[in-house]
């Protein structure tokens, strides 16, 4: 939003929560509390707008993604009715953020991955739920282009990570999650951490700013498939936690749970097709996007603390 607004675009936010709990809220923006999975909500939501960027969807890390299935699934609502009210608004370009979720199970068995191209979603086998909604909503997208003619465009994110999100509650992500932890040992002087699984699963991370510019980037493009929109830099999560352990000047003893919820052993994106199509990938590294990341988390975990 902050970025569009530079732009000198006239913007329109939408969340369902509170604006007292919004991480940003910009006073030059028209800023809305709407439940969006309401067809009414939508339609107010969509009138008057020429581009759409839905990234609304019920999620979190992977605790909350394994727990939460039915939830998850609930999206639906959001994004059917989404797209029914920007068809039927006119919108000129309609931006969805998907989800290397929808990948194929089986082709992510492996922490040494081979990274994943966009045919490996099919044969369909994604994430229990989260995933599912996801690949249906691709779907969506792609017969409200072909039946009605509107034009939208799909990323699929990996992982994307930076200040200014969630960091606390159990919806948070590995690299916030990883950054709190590390904070509050460093703040505390108590220098031991969990870490879900053993920590030899493999992931890669795109900083914020990279995701607001693919973004932007692909909605622009002609392309209607959906693309990879994600860093090719894999890491392994005990990676992830020497970076912020550097970062922070600490190290900490490692306590591994076993039975936590760890999602794929390996994901890794691929980025090809992106580059083919646009020239373009992520160009920020993940030791400077977490240094901003951890500063921002350990000012949050400070304030929080009193």
């Amino acid at each position: 939003m902050a970025d569009l607004l530079k732009q000198g675009k006239t913007v329109r936010s939408i969340d369902i929560k509170p604006q007292d709990e919004w991480y940003q809220v910009h006073p030059d923006a028209e800023n809305l509390q709407a439940d969006l999975s309401l067809l009414d909500a939508a339609m107010s939501g969509t009138e008057g707008a020429s581009e759409v960027f839905m990234l609304a969807a019920d999620m979190g890390g992977m605790g909350f993604i394994e727990n939460n299935k039915a939830l998850c699934m609930l999206s639906v609502l959001t994004s059917t009715h989404m797209l029914q009210a920007a068809q039927a608004h006119g919108v000129e370009r309609y931006f969805y953020s998907s989800s290397a979720c929808v990948y194929a199970a089986g082709k992510q068995t492996d922490t040494a991955v081979t990274a994943l191209v966009e045919a490996d979603a099919y044969p369909a086998q994604p994430e229990d739920g989260y995933g599912w909604e996801k690949l249906f909503t691709e779907r969506m997208c792609r017969h409200f282009l072909e039946d009605y003619g509107l034009t939208t465009r799909v990323a699929r994110y990996h992982n994307v990570y930076g200040p200014e999100g969630t960091w606390t509650g159990g919806r948070e992500k590995a690299p916030a999650a990883v950054c709190r932890k590390i904070a509050e040992a460093s703040i505390s002087g108590e220098h031991h951490i969990d870490i879900w699984g053993d920590g030899e699963q493999t992931r890669s991370f795109m900083y914020i700013d990279d995701c607001v510019q693919g973004s932007q980037m692909i909605l622009a493009g002609e392309s209607p498939e959906p693309v990879n929109l994600g860093s090719s830099e894999l890491v392994s999560i005990n990676q992830l936690v020497s970076i912020v352990e550097k970062i922070a000047g600490v190290s900490c003893e490692r306590h591994y749970q076993l039975d936590a919820p760890q999602g794929v052993r390996g994901r890794n994106s691929d980025n090809t097709l992106i580059n083919e199509i646009y020239g373009w990938e992520p160009s920020i590294t993940l030791a400077d996007g977490l240094a901003q990341t951890y500063a921002w988390v350990y000012d949050q975990v400070k304030r929080s603390q009193g």
